[in-house]
């Protein structure tokens, strides 16, 4: 890995897992699962998403996906070989596989995924040595923030459910 990615620290990926944290928020507004992510290119922001699973009806529809979608759109190419995907929360199978695919070198992400994470929690899926890429993690940025945002939003749920018997 080289260019400017490769000295990125966690201190560094702060600012942009904020504007993530953003877009979660967006996504808790509009009662889908609080979970955001941009593709960050040579210090710019190329592509943002936030979950909308309920509003397309299409359980592709993470915030990586989209991000990683709208970011191929701005380079005009399917491979993001100097971009860095920043999200609040670990990323999936799908996720994880679609940050391989889309070549990305850094997969930086704020908390862990209990259920289904894939890059550290569950299934170490990008440190596997048959790819044809590396991928570097950083994980833990903005931990504590990435994981409240998420637990409100679950506590609310579960509140607004209490009260409606």
């Amino acid at each position: 890995m080289s260019g400017w990615i490769a000295g990125l620290t966690a201190d560094d990926c702060a600012p942009w897992m904020r504007e993530a944290i953003a877009q979660a928020r967006e996504a808790a507004a509009a009662g889908e699962v609080p979970v955001g992510a941009v593709v960050v290119c040579d210090g710019q922001i190329i592509g943002r998403g936030h979950d909308r699973k309920i509003e397309l009806s299409d359980p592709t529809a993470h915030a990586e996906i989209l991000a990683l979608r709208e970011a191929a759109g701005a380079v005009g190419d399917w491979r993001l070989e100097s971009c860095a995907l920043i999200v609040t929360l670990e990323p999936c199978p799908m996720c994880a596989g679609a940050a391989l695919l889309a070549r990305i070198p850094l997969v930086v992400f704020g908390a862990r995924n209990a259920k289904f994470g894939a890059v550290e929690t569950h299934l170490p899926l990008l440190k596997h040595s048959g790819w044809n890429h590396a991928v570097r993690t950083i994980e833990g940025v903005l931990a504590e923030e990435c994981a409240d945002v998420l637990t409100r939003f679950f506590e609310s749920r579960r509140n607004e459910g209490a009260s409606s018997t």
